[in-house]
């Protein structure tokens, strides 16, 4: 656990530098919790803004951004045996379109669909993922405050799109809070 914590803390650290540089190779960084069927999942993320307004209408306009991801996922009934607990690491990639107002500030509306690498098959309750390679996709929303904070709400689910069996999925809901440099 006190390791765990050195990653994040030193992640953070990291991030908060790239940010904080001129030319601003990170734009945003984020914690998300999410939980499902006896398994829950913590990630730490960064984006880049695409910096593009398509479909300007009303003080509003389509656009987007890159996510890069590492992800803690802690199954609580791993091989469908309860209390039999493991973990696993996801590291993930997502293009996300965002419709949002002009200023960047108030409701959103996002979707985005990437490809994630999971560090060990999932296994849990009565659910399996038969790839390391999964593509995570969500839909969510959320508010981007006058200081730079937002808060979000999402559904996201994980599959590797049928190509091998079993292939049960797994759909999460996640909150999530970031900081805009």
């Amino acid at each position: 656990m006190f390791a765990k914590k050195m990653i994040v803390a030193a992640a953070a650290l990291a991030v908060t530098q790239f940010a904080l540089a001129d030319d601003k190779l990170i734009d945003s960084v984020a914690v998300d919790y999410g939980t499902s069927a006896k398994v829950r999942m913590e990630r730490l993320s960064v984006a880049k803004d695409w910096n593009v307004q398509w479909f300007q209408s009303n003080g509003t306009h389509l656009s987007g951004y890159w996510e890069a991801s590492v992800g803690f996922w802690q199954q609580k009934q791993y091989m469908n045996i309860s209390g039999n607990d493991k973990n696993l690491w996801d590291i993930g990639f997502t293009p996300v379109f965002r419709f949002q107002n002009d200023n960047k500030k108030g409701m959103y509306y996002e979707g985005g669909i990437g490809v994630h690498r999971l560090s060990d098959l999932y296994n849990n309750d009565t659910y399996r993922l038969s790839t390391l390679f999964q593509f995570g996709d969500h839909i969510g929303l959320g508010y981007v405050f006058d200081n730079n904070w937002e808060i979000g709400a999402k559904v996201q689910h994980f599959s590797n799109g049928g190509y091998k069996k079993p292939n049960t999925g797994i759909n999460y809901f996640e909150l999530k809070a970031a900081y805009h440099f």
